[in-house]
C-alpha cells in the first residue's frame, strides 16, 4: 500500500468512527428524549389493575412507535412497550400503549409520552396524600404527583385516564361515597400540579362483572354521572368487551379495544375543553 494508498485508508477509517460516534449520540438523546417540548405531549395513566393491565403479551403489545415513550420506575423516557405498569409482577399488556399510538399517528408532529401510576389492588382512599398503600409498599397519589411533575419539566401534560373502582365495589357505602373523593382527587391534582382545567377520560368497569358484583353497575352509573356533570370529564364504554378468565381483568384484546376508545374520546375532549394551567 503507497503513502496515498494509505492516508485514503486512514481517512475512510476516520469518517466512519466520526459517523459511529453521532449515531451513538442521537441514539443516546432520543432515549434521554432531550430536548423536549411543547410537541412532547403527556398524559397520565391512573387506577389500579386495569389501568395497570393484566393481560398476555402479544407480538403487538411489544411492537414499538417512534414517537410513543413511556417514564419508567427509575424517572427515565424509553421506547413504550408493555408491560408499561411495574406495580406489581402481575403487569402484563394493557390499553396504554395502544391509547398512545393512536395518539402519535393522529398527529405527526407529536410525541406522545406515557406517565404510568396506576397501582394493582388500590381502592381511592389511597388515592389521596400521604396514603400507604400496604400492599405495595406505595404511596400512590404521592408517587403520581412526583412522577408526573418530572415528567412535566419535559413535556406538556395534555390529559388524564383513568380506570378504576373495583376494589370500592364491595358495599353501598363505598359507592354512595366515591364521586365525593373523586371529586376531592382531582381537586388536589389540579392543586399540586398548577391546573385550571384538563380533559380527563373515564373508563367504565367491565359489564361482565355485574354477575358477580351487583354494585360494579352502580358505579359504572356514577362514572356516568360525573361525566355528564363536566364539560372535561368524558366516558368510554365496556360494551362488548370481555375478561380474561378471572371476571375481573380484560383480555388483551379487550384493551386494545379500550386504548382505541380512549384516545377517540381524549380526542374529542382536547377540541372542546381547554386545557389551562394557573397562573
Amino acid at each position: 500500500m503507497n503513502i496515498y494508498s494509505l492516508k485514503s485508508f486512514l481517512f475512510l477509517i476516520f469518517i466512519l468512527i466520526t459517523l459511529s460516534s453521532c449515531a451513538t449520540k442521537r441514539v443516546s438523546s432520543n432515549k434521554q428524549n432531550e430536548p423536549l417540548n411543547e410537541d412532547f405531549q403527556l398524559y397520565l395513566l391512573m387506577g389500579q389493575s386495569n389501568m395497570a393491565g393484566r393481560g398476555t403479551i402479544g407480538a403487538i403489545d411489544t411492537t414499538s412507535h417512534p414517537r410513543v415513550l413511556m417514564l419508567d420506575k427509575n424517572l427515565s423516557w424509553e421506547i413504550a412497550k408493555d408491560p408499561i405498569h411495574f406495580d406489581k409482577s402481575a403487569a402484563g399488556a394493557g390499553l396504554g400503549l395502544t391509547f398512545g399510538k393512536v395518539m402519535a399517528d393522529s398527529n405527526p408532529a407529536n410525541t406522545i409520552g406515557l406517565i404510568p401510576t396506576a397501582v394493582g389492588g388500590s381502592s381511592i382512599d389511597y388515592w389521596v396524600r400521604d396514603s400507604l398503600f400496604s400492599q405495595t409498599k406505595s404511596y400512590p397519589y404521592n408517587d403520581m404527583t412526583i412522577r408526573t411533575k418530572q415528567a412535566m419539566k419535559e413535556g406538556r401534560l395534555r390529559g388524564i385516564l383513568w380506570h378504576h373502582g373495583e376494589s370500592d365495589t364491595d358495599s353501598e357505602e363505598a359507592i354512595t361515597s366515591y364521586a365525593m373523593k373523586f371529586q376531592k382527587m382531582i381537586e388536589a391534582i389540579k392543586f399540586d400540579l398548577g391546573i385550571e382545567s384538563l380533559p380527563l377520560v373515564i373508563g367504565e368497569l367491565g359489564y361482565f362483572q355485574y354477575v358477580k358484583n351487583p354494585y360494579a353497575k352502580q358505579l359504572n352509573a356514577i362514572f356516568n354521572q360525573i361525566a355528564d356533570a363536566s364539560s372535561c370529564i368524558s366516558i368510554v364504554s365496556a360494551e362488548g368487551l370481555d375478561h380474561k378468565g378471572d371476571v375481573t381483568h380484560f383480555n388483551s384484546d379487550s384493551y386494545h379495544k379500550l386504548g382505541k376508545r380512549y384516545a377517540e374520546e381524549m380526542q374529542k375532549l382536547e377540541k372542546s375543553c381547554p386545557l389551562l394551567f394557573k397562573n
